[in-house]
């Protein structure tokens, strides 16, 4: 799709002109390898050549940065910045005390791209508190106690913070990809509504962790610490981007399972969500014998959760998106 038309000066025209904004492919040989990359050129709207504008080759060589960094899976500076704030650490210590020269992250910072080594060693701390626990401790000689003390604070810290397993971190950091804004009410039903489309389309749950039937509808009690300072704020904070570079754990099955779910479900407020956990069994259940309104923490059992979604899912074929529309459409009239 074209951009919007702007005018400068075409050397083949002579003239000022309108251009558009397009994008082309080029190759380019990096360390003998060949890449295709995918840049933002200008055409003159009247001879249709291209033109050279301003601020089009820095654009130019931040979209090969950025694409030639995807290629090879290399940290990106805002990955970097991410973790200066994670983890409340200055250039040069955190240099240090991940194992580098004390100026490595300046120039990272400055457009340097870091060998894979290195941007795996950052990537390590960026997903892994302990991992950034163990550097630390390994290299507290080379940096100075108030910037190691702050830095282990943070450590342990998001260490107690991710206290869920590998595969509800990284549910949680898909849904985040899929979605742009999530709160923790709307996040907290989406995990049960995952769970129970794993148990509808491939019959075991997809995370170990078990929800419980609070008066709100379904909650997993580790995410809702996680969480919990949002109340019903979108979900955003620096050291929430260790969610990004969690481990892939998923399978394709449940990449798909949740995908269902964040195409169907995701489309709702948190609240429109609350009120479809309230229609369903096994949440009914887990608040027998309770009031509106009275707390309770009584779990929901994984077992009343696959019954529900796999009798349901022979009604309405959970496997299609259509089929969960109009599951939701019969739920909510």
């Amino acid at each position: 799709m074209a951009e919007k038309e702007k005018i400068d000066f075409c050397t083949i025209c002579r003239k000022e002109t309108e251009y558009v904004l397009k994008k082309r492919n080029i190759k380019k040989n990096i360390k003998d390898v060949e890449y295709m990359f995918n840049i933002t050129i200008a055409i003159c709207r009247d001879c249709g050549e291209e033109m050279s504008i301003p601020g089009l080759i820095d654009r130019n060589i931040q979209e090969v940065d950025k694409q030639y960094r995807d290629y090879e899976n290399i940290v990106s500076i805002n990955d970097i910045e991410n973790l200066m704030k994670i983890y409340k650490i200055g250039k040069a210590p955190l240099s240090l005390a991940l194992g580098f020269g004390e100026v490595t992250i300046t120039r990272y910072l400055s457009g340097q791209i870091p060998s894979k080594e290195y941007s795996d060693i950052i990537r390590m701390a960026l997903s892994s508190p302990a991992f950034m626990q163990k550097r630390l401790n390994e290299n507290k000689d080379k940096i100075a106690s108030a910037a190691y003390n702050k830095a282990m604070e943070a450590a342990v810290q998001l260490e107690k913070l991710f206290s869920v397993s590998d595969k509800m971190l990284r549910v949680i950091s898909y849904v985040f990809e899929k979605l742009e804004e999530v709160t923790p009410l709307m996040l907290q039903k989406l995990l049960y509504f995952i769970q129970g489309e794993s148990y509808a389309l491939n019959g075991e749950p997809i995370f170990p962790e078990n929800c419980q039937a609070w008066v709100h509808g379904p909650v997993y009690p580790e995410v809702y610490d996680m969480f919990r300072n949002f109340k019903f704020n979108p979900i955003e904070d620096a050291r929430f981007a260790i969610f990004e570079c969690a481990e892939d754990v998923l399978t394709e099955k449940e990449h798909h399972a949740i995908d269902l779910v964040v195409n169907t479900f995701g489309e709702y407020s948190g609240k429109v969500l609350e009120k479809i956990t309230h229609e369903e069994t096994p949440w009914k259940l887990a608040r027998r014998g309770y009031a509106d309104g009275i707390p309770a923490h009584e779990q929901i059992s994984m077992e009343s959760i696959k019954a529900y979604y796999t009798e349901k899912s022979a009604e309405y074929d959970f496997s299609t998106e259509k089929g969960l529309k109009k599951y939701i459409t019969d739920i909510i009239e």
